[in-house]
């Protein structure tokens, strides 16, 4: 990681998975494969999760965290390889994180890519939090929550195809 003043402040997640590139990037844009990324010990919202693959278009669905905390969750796509490679800016206009259509450099950026391997894919998963984003967002929440629940959404996957 490196100085908000200065910087961006990242970080990166790497996991192994015993499937093709082709069906890990279907569970992550298709929106009847989404439902690894629900809180699994919540009871799954009724909101529909909206998938609009493109470039420009919007990923949604709502998160249950906890009995109080509801919130829409997802991204705006900015770059699309199909079966390789996922670049969203990370959030929802009327969710959390909380983004700007007109300013989506301002919102955390993921990039996931998926690599071909012996035994399955190589998932990559880098979530950079922009200079402009405010120094408790970029410092404690990314040191506790917002890395350890990408690091929950991760085991969930794997646990969908299974470790290499």
């Amino acid at each position: 990681m490196s100085d908000a003043a200065t910087g961006p402040t990242r970080f990166r997640l790497e996991w192994r998975i015993r499937t093709t590139p082709a069906k890990a990037f279907a569970a992550w844009t298709r929106p009847a494969e989404l439902g690894w990324f629900f809180n699994e010990r919540m009871p799954r919202p009724d909101e529909p999760i909206v998938v609009d693959l493109r470039v420009g278009g919007a990923w949604r669905q709502m998160m249950v965290h906890d009995a109080e905390t509801r919130y829409v969750t997802g991204g705006i796509y900015r770059e699309i390889v199909t079966d390789r490679k996922l670049v969203f800016a990370w959030g929802a206009v009327d969710g959390w994180p909380l983004i700007a259509p007109d300013r989506l450099d301002e919102a955390p950026q993921v990039t996931v890519t998926f690599e071909p391997i012996d035994d399955g894919t190589l998932i990559i998963l880098d979530v950079v939090i922009p200079p402009g984003m405010s120094e408790e967002f970029a410092r404690e929440r990314l040191l506790t929550l917002v890395q350890a629940g990408w690091q929950e959404t991760v085991d969930r996957f794997t646990r969908l195809f299974g470790a290499v």
